[in-house]
């Protein structure tokens, strides 16, 4: 459960690597027409809003007004829980009043214009005539047109115009069986909310240890604050039409590798999604980000690494930087123990000095406990790779493939006819040729990618360091760089192309 207080630890220290403040941005207007509010909130510019509210109503047929709503509520998905009266009719008014929408509102009407003389302090008061409200207002004062750009003076109105509302209003025609008070629950999907994961990795490289905090930051856009409300946050993509609301999958930059664990978490679940419930009930204000804390962990083993991955063929004049890698398990036990909400990791180690600097972020997915994690923090400066194409020739082998059958008639008479062709491959010799300017032995791990191009039958006849096939298009090895020193790979690939 996420707490929204925790003790001192050594990441506090980090507070202000966090994109947000950890106070409310937002107000809360006073007087505010919520009942007891919940919210669901996904991550994906969605939440369900569910609001009990206390109603009287006659009997029969009567409208009644919702003000305090979401401004990016849904209308089409609203539902009224309200015991033995049903809904006729419904309407989301979503014109609310601000000067230009008053003065839009009031083309085709007088109104009184108030101007103060700055030498005398004299008041003047002239009836006009709006005519338009276009980039600047336009009215008729007798029988001259004059254009209040920049208007300086003050307009009186005689009323409000009964479409324009001062907060987001649902308004619903009831028909009840009965008449008197009752309770009532108004549930709807709205926009504008939404919720993300950040952490605060502070890595020990000497003791193979990390410190990870993890912070959701909460974010409401609605135009509508919701004061003292339950809060559930959902981990999970729930499906949304994207050609109807415009949603999609939110796509977060990967880590370097990425092995999906297979261990449940301690999480409470909702359907394939995980809940992270806020422990004590919060206001959510209009136009505020706010934090709360909810992984803690300290001294989960943690390695660096280094890794580049080469394209097909891919060769270089220059020696390239080896990507930093910070590599973490999520496991129970022996690792972080948790699932990971989808969210940025930065990460910090401590200087000479003792204070922690940053060294890197990373976006990760949402990452099931018990998934192996590598994530780039950076390029390294000592630790370089040149890999070059050494020679390409083509070489026939004492295999055959069969590429083409017919059934013939002629005359009668039924053949098979097939035809067949010798194998033919690319031998690519390719050498990779690493450098290591620390004073310590690294290990590096190099991929090798765009070896199959769906022939299936790529062959390595020979190679200096034993290496491991990943997958069909990718082959990867683990070799050792001794301190300011260099090795040479060098790999033979049979290919078709």
């Amino acid at each position: 459960m996420i707490q929204t207080s925790h003790a001192c630890s050594v990441m506090l220290c980090l507070a202000a690597a966090l994109p947000a403040p950890l106070a409310a941005q937002g107000t809360v207007p006073s007087g505010s027409a919520q009942g007891d509010v919940s919210l669901t909130i996904y991550a994906n510019d969605l939440a369900l809003v569910q609001d009990k509210r206390q109603i009287t109503l006659p009997k029969g047929t009567s409208r009644q007004e919702f003000p305090d709503v979401s401004a990016m509520i849904r209308p089409e998905t609203v539902t009224l829980g309200s015991g033995d009266a049903g809904i006729v009719e419904q309407n989301f008014d979503y014109d609310l009043l601000s000067p230009e929408k008053l003065l839009d509102k009031a083309v085709g009407q007088t109104v009184t214009l108030v101007r103060t003389n700055p030498a005398t302090g004299v008041e003047t008061r002239e009836q006009a005539t709006v005519l338009a409200n276009n980039g600047g207002t336009i009215v008729r004062i007798g029988d001259r047109i004059e254009v209040l750009e920049n208007y300086g003076g003050r307009i009186l109105f005689s009323g409000l115009p009964p479409s324009l509302r001062a907060r987001p209003t649902l308004s619903i025609t009831l028909d009840a069986a009965s008449a008197g008070p009752r309770p009532v629950t108004l549930s709807y999907l709205s926009g504008g909310f939404g919720w993300k994961a950040d952490y605060v990795a502070l890595f020990d490289e000497a003791a193979g240890k990390m410190d990870l905090q993890g912070w959701i930051t909460l974010t409401n856009n609605t135009g509508t604050s919701f004061p003292n409300a339950r809060v559930l946050l959902v981990a999970g993509q729930p499906g949304q039409d994207a050609n109807q609301y415009g949603g999609g999958r939110r796509y977060v930059q990967r880590q370097v590798a990425y092995s999906p664990g297979m261990q449940s978490a301690n999480r409470e679940r909702l359907g394939d999604f995980y809940v992270y419930p806020i422990a004590a009930r919060t206001t959510v204000a209009n136009a505020q980000q706010k934090q709360v804390s909810f992984l803690d962990v300290a001294e989960a083993p943690a390695r660096k690494g280094y890794y580049f991955r080469n394209d097909w063929l891919g060769t270089s004049d220059d020696a390239q930087s080896f990507a930093t890698v910070l590599k973490l398990s999520t496991a129970k036990g022996s690792g972080v123990g948790d699932a990971l909400p989808a969210g940025t990791v930065r990460v910090y180690m401590r200087d000479a000095r003792g204070q922690p600097q940053f060294i890197g972020e990373k976006g990760i997915d949402h990452t099931p406990m018990g998934s192996t994690l590598s994530l780039k923090t950076g390029e390294a400066f000592d630790v370089k790779v040149q890999p070059t194409v050494q020679k390409r020739e083509r070489i026939t082998s004492d295999e055959w493939e069969r590429t083409g059958r017919w059934r013939i008639t002629l005359n009668g008479k039924t053949d098979d006819v097939t035809v067949e062709r010798q194998k033919e491959y690319w031998r690519t010799t390719m050498t990779y040729k690493m450098t290591n300017a620390r004073p310590a032995p690294v290990q590096v791990e190099l991929v090798q990618a765009g070896l199959d191009n769906w022939w299936s039958d790529t062959r390595v006849p020979s190679e200096s360091v034993k290496g491991t096939q990943r997958t069909l298009d990718e082959r990867t090895w683990t070799v050792d760089v001794p301190a300011n020193g260099e090795t040479t790979l060098t790999v033979q690939f049979d290919t078709r192309y």
